[in-house]
């Protein structure tokens, strides 16, 4: 059984590259575009891990994350926070509140997947070659 993403992104485009590049990876992808529906989402199929946006409208990913982790049936989700923020105090605060890895924007595939084979303790991370158009260096 493959494992199930939740994606969790306000972003049209983020949401649109990581569930194309994540289906590609024979992951199976669920989206919530916002830290209510994401709680929500993983209240009704708890997903297998969480990619997080910090940056959203609303309730934000550290709030979501926060909950998360305060409750004991989603507590052990993995979760990966996948964020503008660089800051060291923002890394030091997901890490705090419980995020199991934290990648910064822009991100790269080969970040995402290494990431989440990580957290899901796959020794092998997938890995996948884009067949995207090359210019002639």
């Amino acid at each position: 059984m493959n494992a199930t993403v939740l994606v969790v992104d306000d972003d049209e485009d983020n949401v649109r590259i990581l569930s194309l590049s994540l289906l590609r990876c024979d992951y199976e992808v669920r989206i919530a575009r916002d830290g209510s529906t994401a709680l929500t989402s993983v209240r009704q199929q708890r997903p297998d891990v969480i990619l997080l946006d910090v940056m959203m409208p609303g309730m934000d990913g550290m709030q979501v994350l926060d909950r998360l982790k305060l409750d004991p049936k989603t507590a052990s989700i993995p979760v990966v926070m996948v964020t503008a923020r660089t800051q060291d105090e923002d890394v030091l605060a997901g890490y705090q509140s419980g995020a199991e890895y934290y990648i910064t924007k822009p991100f790269t595939l080969r970040q995402i997947l290494y990431a989440i084979g990580l957290v899901l303790g796959n020794q092998e991370p997938r890995l996948i070659v884009l067949a995207a158009g090359r210019g002639a260096g």
